[in-house]
């Protein structure tokens, strides 16, 4: 007759086989493949491996869950039965009858091995590979491939079971290297900034970056009426002087109307022309450079792009019928990555005056984003591109001069009307407690 305490120790075996093989699902599972190519790359211990168990994680699942098994059934035909055969003696000498003796004795053992298989066999290892999936990986690569090897028949049945029964069901056989979604990355680096993992500029600049593919040229562009522009049949010496007066490097020339735009005119070629042939020689058809137009719907992602492609800085922005509708630079993409790019030329944003009351005077044209960068606001600018369109938009009328209005946490008033354009509001935003209250 098998030994009480030879018994114990093979349900002990059976219960770190099963944490074990708890261990090595948990952890592939939430092992995330580009880090355990980094830790191969490195030579690391067992990360070589760990990628080719990973090519092929469907199979070693398999092997997990048969490991999984045979040892829970171990237990319950081992564990229960041997603390009950060593317990069993201990309540003899209480004169108790041998019924209630026995019941009592497998209670115990129940209890007992039930909770050591939940807690040391399931839950402690699952919540450790959890937490360390990449670290656990590694050291369970090389048994778990033994284990898979020493009962391969076994592991490809029940591997090709599962796949003809999820095959059954339409689901289509993935790569655990599967790339990662934006919405994925930014939910990622979300957490990792709630956490404290990363500061608050670093999150709001790799967010940024995600979010290009969101937005269109027409997002970021300055309007058409805030572009300024050169009149190419100016004499030479207007054009110098209106070029050394603009903060810009690169300018727009027009010939006969603002939206007919024939060239650039770039600040460094200009003062090479007047070093080389004076103010009254200069020929500025000679030194402008072709315009580069680009469609309104072009992602603000795959325009950067191109920007780096062409190693260009401007471009002009234009309908589906080429009507011209405003100008682009890299610099305003940028901008939506790492926020406000300024050098001692720039000047604050045209069209925004803040008020000594806290409210903030604006012309209709000021694009939505340019007023929420300055002042620190998280207007809406999905429905519209300027302040006027926002307020129209929800007004869903054009609204007449001293007309109020209130939403997304801002007050609104119309100042000024043109015809059948808002050319200036006063916007201020709502005390916190109004806003809670409403």
């Amino acid at each position: 007759m098998t030994s009480p305490w030879l018994s114990l120790f093979v349900a002990f075996l059976l219960l770190a086989a099963n944490a074990f093989y708890v261990a090595a699902e948990f952890a592939l599972v939430k092992a995330r493949g580009f880090r355990i190519d980094a830790l191969a790359e490195e030579q690391t211990f067992g990360a070589a491996l760990t990628q080719r168990i990973l090519g092929n994680i469907e199979a070693y699942l398999a092997c997990c869950q048969l490991g999984i098994t045979m040892a829970s059934l171990g237990l319950g035909w081992v564990g229960e039965p041997t603390v009950s055969a060593i317990v069993t003696p201990l309540l003899e000498p209480l004169g108790l009858p041998q019924e209630t003796i026995h019941l009592i004795a497998f209670l115990i053992g129940f209890i007992v091995f039930s909770s050591l298989h939940i807690v040391l066999g399931e839950q402690v290892p699952k919540t450790f590979a959890i937490r360390h999936p990449e670290p656990v990986s590694l050291w369970i690569a090389y048994p778990l491939h033994a284990s898979y090897m020493l009962f391969w028949p076994l592991n490809w049945l029940l591997n090709s079971a599962s796949r003809n029964v999820l095959r059954a069901f339409g689901v289509q056989e993935v790569s655990h290297h599967d790339v990662l979604t934006g919405a994925e990355i930014e939910s990622i680096v979300e957490s990792s900034a709630e956490q404290g993992a990363l500061e608050r500029g670093v999150r709001d600049r790799l967010v940024g970056a995600l979010d290009l593919k969101e937005l269109t040229v027409a997002d970021v562009m300055i309007h058409r009426k805030g572009i300024k522009a050169l009149d190419i049949d100016l004499p030479p010496r207007e054009i110098i002087a209106q070029a050394m007066a603009s903060p810009h490097t690169r300018l727009p020339l027009y010939q006969d109307e603002p939206d007919n735009i024939v060239g650039i005119l770039h600040a460094r070629d200009l003062l090479r022309g007047v070093s080389e042939h004076g103010r009254d020689g200069l020929d500025v058809r000679a030194l402008m450079r072709t315009p580069w137009f680009t469609p309104m719907t072009t992602s603000a992602e795959d325009q950067l792009a191109e920007f780096l492609r062409r190693r260009e800085h401007f471009a002009l922005v234009v309908d589906e019928y080429g009507a011209l509708m405003g100008l682009v630079t890299l610099e305003d993409i940028l901008e939506e990555i790492v926020g406000d790019i300024k050098d001692e030329h720039d000047i604050a944003v045209q069209g925004v005056r803040p008020q000594p009351d806290g409210s903030v005077n604006v012309d209709g044209t000021v694009p939505i984003r340019d007023l929420n960068r300055m002042m620190n606001w998280d207007l809406p600018d999905d429905e519209a591109v300027t302040v006027a369109g926002l307020v129209i938009h929800e007004a869903q009328a054009i609204p007449d001069p001293g007309q109020r209005f209130a939403f997304h946490g801002y007050r609104f008033q119309v100042l000024r009307r043109q015809r059948n354009q808002l050319t200036a509001l006063r916007i201020e935003r709502e005390a916190e407690e109004r806003m809670e209250g409403g």
